[in-house]
C-alpha cells in the first residue's frame, strides 16, 4: 500500500498539485488519467520519490518494495539481458553480487563462510533460485528470445531494450508498480501478456497510458487528475467516461425531468456491473461497481476538441491500387512486391513489426517518396489529406496559428470570425490563436494538423499514428469524429480501440509481403489463429 498525505508540489508559475490525500490499496490497479500537462507524470515522480513534495508526505508500509519502469534504455548498455531483468530487485541483485564474490575468492575464510551462510538465506528469502528462470520467463511473454537473454543490452533494438526495461520493472513481485506509458513500443502480443500479467497482480499498480484499451481491460480505479486535485473512481476508462458524461448532462439539463436522467445513471451503473469481464480483476471490479450510488459519480470537468471530418464528394468506384512496390532505405529493403487495390468504402488500418515500414508505405502512396519499384494509382474521384507521423516541417516558421490556419483556409472561410470559432473547439481560444506554431507542444501541432484535414474537405484520410501525442479526450474525439466520417481511411496505429472501432479491413505488411483481410475487425483478425499464423511468418526477422 502507498498513503499519499497532504501532498503538494508548487513549480515556479503554478501549482501542481495541492492537499492530495489518496491511499493506494493492494489488488487494485489505478489508471492515473488527467489532460496533458497536468502532471500525471510528475505525480509519480512524487511517489518513487525523484521529486520531493513542497509539502506532505509519501508513505509506504514496512518492508515494501517500490519498482518503477526506467525510461532511459542507455543506461544498462554493458549488462546482458537477464541481469538488466533482475537488477529490478536492487536487493536480491546486491545478495547475488556479494555471494558471488565471496565464492570466487582464493583465500575463503571462515567469516566468508558465515556471511555467505547468511547470504545464502536472505538469497532464499528473496526468492532467488526462481529469480532467474522467472525472470526468463518474462521475456519470453515480452518476445525477447532466449538467444538474447545472455546478449549485452548494447546490441538490442531500440524496441527490444523498452521490453527488457518493463521486464525489470516488474521483475520480483514488487509491492509497489508504478508504469508510464508501458505498452509504448510493444507489439500486439507482448501488449497482451502484460494485460494478462497485471489482471493477476496481486499487489498495487498505477499507471498512466493513452492506450483505453489497456485501461479499461487492467484498471480496477480510475485516479483522476485534475484542478490540482486526484479524485477515485470505481471502475475502468469507459466506466469513468461515461458516466462522468451522463452526470454532466444531468447536471447540465435543468429542462427535464430529473427523475428521467436520474434513472438513466443508474441503468447505466447496472448495466456496466453487468457487463463487467471475466477477469480476476474485472471480477472484484463488479463487486465494487454494484455498491455505487448515484452520488458516488461526478460530472468530469474535461474539454473535448470537436473532430468530424466533412467530404466534399463521394468517392467513385476505384480508391487505390497498389501494384509491385518495393523500397529500400539505407541498404535495408523495407517493402517488397507490395500489392493491394482498396474499394470506396474501406477503412484500412495497416500492421506492420516496425512503424518505419508503415510509414514509408504513406509516404510512397502519398507521393513523397518515390518507390525503387512499382505504381501506385489513385482513382479519379479522390481527393486525399495526408497526417504524416513526423508533422516538423509544418511547423518550422513563427506564423500564429491563426495565420497558419489560414492557409488551408476556402474563400468563404477566410474570415477570422470563423478561423477563431473553428479554433475554439480544437481547444485554441482566446489569445491561444495567436501563439507561434513553432512553440507549440506535440499534442497542439496534431489538433492544428488536424483543423487542416477538416478544412481541407478531401474523402480519403491517411493518417500515420494520429493518437500519437494526443491526450485521451482528442484521442476519444477524434476516435468518435472519424466513426462518422463518410468518405475511406488509411491508417497506421497502436492504439487497440482505435482500430477495432474505425477498420473494416486490416492489412499486414513487411519486406515480405502483405497479408491482407477484409470484412473482418480487428479482434477478428488477431483471434483468427490462421491469419497469425500467416502474420508471425510475415513479420519473422
Amino acid at each position: 500500500m502507498i498513503t499519499v498525505s497532504n501532498v503538494s508540489l508548487l513549480l515556479t508559475d503554478r501549482k501542481l498539485f495541492e492537499d492530495v490525500n489518496i491511499k493506494f490499496i493492494p489488488g487494485n490497479c489505478y489508471g492515473l488519467i488527467g489532460a496533458n500537462g497536468a502532471g500525471k507524470s510528475t505525480f509519480l515522480k512524487v511517489l518513487d520519490g525523484t521529486i520531493e513534495p513542497t509539502t506532505g508526505t509519501v508513505i509506504m508500509g514496512p518492508d515494501e518494495r517500490l519498482a518503477t519502469l526506467k525510461q532511459n534504455h542507455f543506461d544498462y548498455e554493458e549488462e546482458t539481458v537477464i541481469a538488466t531483468v533482475m537488477m529490478g530487485h536492487k536487493r536480491l541483485y546486491e545478495v547475488m553480487q556479494e555471494k558471488d564474490e565471496i565464492y570466487m575468492k582464493e583465500d575463503f575464510s571462515d567469516e566468508d563462510g558465515i556471511r555467505a551462510a547468511e547470504l545464502e538465506g536472505e538469497f532464499a528469502e528473496l526468492g532467488g533460485w526462481e529469480a532467474e528462470s522467472e525472470a526468463a520467463m518474462m521475456l519470453q511473454g515480452l518476445n525477447i528470445p532466449d538467444t538474447l537473454h545472455d546478449q549485452k543490452m548494447a546490441e538490442l533494438s531500440a524496441g527490444q531494450k523498452v521490453k527488457v526495461l518493463l521486464a525489470q520493472a516488474l521483475f520480483g513481485k514488487p509491492d509497489v508498480l508504478l508504469l508510464d506509458e508501458p505498452t509504448n513500443g510493444l507489439d500486439t502480443q507482448s501488449i497482451a501478456w502484460l494485460e494478462e500479467f497485471l489482471i493477476n497482480f496481486e499487489n498495487t499498480v498505477i499507471v498512466v497510458s493513452h492506450d483505453r484499451h489497456f485501461l479499461n481491460k487492467v484498471c480496477t480505479h480510475m485516479a483522476d487528475l485534475d484542478f490540482g486535485k486526484i479524485q477515485l473512481y470505481v471502475g475502468n476508462y469507459d466506466f469513468w467516461l461515461e458516466s462522468s458524461q451522463l452526470a454532466s448532462k444531468l447536471q447540465a439539463d435543468q429542462n427535464s425531468k430529473k427523475e428521467e436522467k436520474v434513472k438513466e445513471l443508474q441503468d447505466f451503473i447496472a448495466r456496466f456491473s453487468a457487463n463487467a469481464s471475466k477477469s480476476k480483476q474485472a471480477t472484484s471490479r463488479k463487486k465494487m461497481l454494484e455498491k455505487i450510488t448515484i452520488d458516488d459519480i461526478q460530472p468530469s470537468s474535461r474539454r473535448y476538441p470537436f473532430v468530424g471530418f466533412s467530404p466534399d464528394r463521394e468517392i467513385g468506384n476505384d480508391l487505390l491500387t497498389v501494384e509491385n512496390v518495393s523500397k529500400t532505405i539505407d541498404g535495408k529493403k523495407v517493402l517488397d512486391n507490395i500489392s493491394f487495390t482498396l474499394n470506396k468504402d474501406d477503412k484500412v488500418a495497416f500492421i506492420a513489426n516496425t512503424d518505419i515500414v508503415t510509414t514509408t508505405l504513406f509516404k510512397i502512396i502519398m507521393g513523397e517518396m518515390e518507390p525503387d519499384a512499382g505504381t501506385v494509382k489513385w482513382g479519379v474521384t479522390t481527393t486525399q489529406a495526408y497526417l504524416p507521423k513526423d508533422n516538423s516541417s509544418e511547423f518550422d516558421n513563427n506564423l500564429p496559428i491563426l495565420d497558419w490556419l489560414r492557409q488551408y483556409a476556402g474563400k468563404e472561410e477566410d474570415d477570422n470570425t470563423f478561423l477563431r470559432s473553428f479554433l475554439g473547439r480544437m481547444l485554441f481560444s482566446g489569445d491561444e490563436v495567436m501563439k507561434p506554431v513553432n512553440v507549440l507542444s506535440g499534442g497542439e501541432k496534431v489538433r492544428c494538423m488536424l483543423s487542416k484535414l477538416m478544412l481541407s474537405k478531401s474523402n480519403v484520410l491517411v493518417l500515420d499514428d494520429p493518437t500519437n501525442h494526443l491526450d485521451l479526450e482528442s484521442i476519444t474525439a477524434l476516435n468518435d469524429g472519424l466513426m462518422g466520417f463518410k468518405g475511406s481511411i488509411l491508417f497506421a496505429s497502436h492504439d487497440h480501440q482505435f482500430i477495432q472501432t474505425l477498420a473494416n479491413r486490416i492489412i499486414a505488411v513487411s519486406d515480405k509481403g502483405v497479408v491482407d483481410r477484409a470484412e473482418t475487425t480487428y479482434d477478428e483478425f488477431l483471434d483468427n489463429k490462421d491469419l497469425q499464423k500467416q502474420v508471425k511468418a510475415l513479420f519473422a526477422v
